[in-house]
């Protein structure tokens, strides 16, 4: 018996209708089913995405490269090149649903969002959510708090 994964950016409220996806909104994607998705980071986001999301969240570009564990210069060769890399681009859709899904908490208020996504957090052990969404474990775990804090359980 397999066990169903479910993201908590489909458990949180949304303002957008049941049975829409919104992972990858956020990047601009326009198919955002899970084997689009997957497509897409196997062939490495377009710089595009990258533009789109760091205009959404209000994030610098030092602050994307260094939770995309790069370098200033490996970031600029991206740029230049026009795409992330698998595994760059596997870690900007972990942060780009953990964005949309905290976006959703605190009800479309982008600064809020950003605040909480660069702040120390108690449910992660004084960590910043984005600090601890590193691996796709973490990832987890920032989700797993956003649906706590969501349904009203102290974290």
């Amino acid at each position: 018996m397999a066990l169903e994964y479910k993201s908590v950016a489909a458990s949180v409220p949304s303002r957008v209708p049941k049975g829409k996806p919104r992972i990858g909104t956020t990047l601009g994607l326009k198919s955002m089913d899970a084997p689009s998705l997957i497509r897409a980071t196997s062939a490495g986001l377009s710089w595009n995405a990258v533009t789109r999301f760091l205009g959404a969240t209000g994030l610098s570009q030092p602050q994307l490269a260094s939770y995309l564990d790069i370098s200033a210069r490996t970031f600029a060769r991206r740029r230049e090149a026009g795409a992330l890399d698998r595994r760059e681009s596997e870690k900007l859709l972990r942060l780009a649903e953990i964005w949309e899904a905290a976006l959703d908490l605190f009800d479309g208020d982008d600064a809020r969002t950003r605040a909480w996504l660069v702040a120390p957090a108690f449910g992660l052990g004084n960590v910043a959510p984005i600090d601890y969404a590193q691996t796709e474990f973490g990832g987890r775990e920032v989700r797993a708090l956003i649906g706590r804090i969501a349904d009203g359980v102290f974290s």
